[in-house]
């Protein structure tokens, strides 16, 4: 399997790691979830693998615009549909690669699981 990143081509998370994975010879996909979309199968899947609370970008600009009901009481399904309608909400960068899936960059993390 390849290297998958997904994120918004705009976001300076995902823009560090793909220069990341450009300087340490990384063949990866790009996956832009704002322009290219997001099959709510793989979101699921995401959420089974990680937690749907380690996926929801708390802290983002779009998160804290939602009116507070629709921050209270959030469970997996509601977080779902967040994320499939506004993708920004979404943490990143997510990736999947042939050892499993993973959200946000380290260097160091990444060195130890990506790096030849």
């Amino acid at each position: 399997m390849a290297l998958t990143l997904y994120g918004i081509s705009n976001c300076d998370t995902v823009k560090k790691a793909r220069v990341w994975l450009g300087e340490q010879g990384v063949a990866y996909h790009f996956h832009d979830v704002r322009k290219d979309g997001l099959d709510p199968d793989r979101l699921k899947g995401w959420v089974e693998a990680l937690g749907w609370e380690k996926l929801l970008n708390k802290s983002g600009t779009t998160f804290r615009k939602l009116p507070d009901a629709q921050k209270q009481g959030l469970d997996a399904a509601s977080a779902i549909a967040l994320m499939l309608d506004q993708p920004a909400m979404i943490r990143r960068p997510v990736v999947e690669s042939a050892d499993g899936i993973s959200v946000g960059f380290s260097a160091a993390d990444w060195q130890a699981r990506f790096a030849a």
